[in-house]
């Protein structure tokens, strides 16, 4: 008996966790679809798929999976000099947009679920892009 009410409280405490996560993400990626828009589609494009030997891409972009706080610190601080992309070199600069930290979480959230990207469900929240440092 204890088992089964063991069971059943993980179970609602789960349901009732899990959801919210999800709704919480499912909310970012749309404020973030709109900052994107906003911010990055003249360089990265529509569907994130760059323009090649100037703007990397972000649809389905290693550099993205591989290094999530990189990412992060681009688009907090801007970005100057090479980086590599799906093997693909890139050297050009790219500014701040002066985007606030939920600001940035958001437009993470969205890049990491469209295009073939995947975040596998992880939200990026204010307080990770807030541990990003110069």
């Amino acid at each position: 008996m204890k088992s089964l009410v063991i069971l059943l409280s993980g179970i609602i405490f789960c349901s009732a966790i899990f959801p919210k996560q999800d709704d919480d993400l499912e909310k970012s990626i749309a404020r973030g679809k709109g900052i994107y828009a906003e911010n990055c589609m003249t360089c990265h494009m529509g569907g994130g798929e760059g323009v090649p030997q100037t703007f990397p891409p972000l649809a389905k972009a290693d550099y993205l999976t591989q290094s999530p706080e990189k990412a992060i610190h681009a688009i907090k601080f801007g970005l100057q000099g090479k980086i590599k992309v799906n093997d693909l070199e890139f050297d050009n600069q790219m500014p701040s947009p002066g985007l606030d930290n939920e600001e940035i979480a958001d437009v993470m959230n969205y890049i990491q679920n469209s295009w073939g990207n995947s975040s596998e469900k992880k939200i990026v929240t204010d307080k990770m892009v807030e541990a990003v440092k110069k």
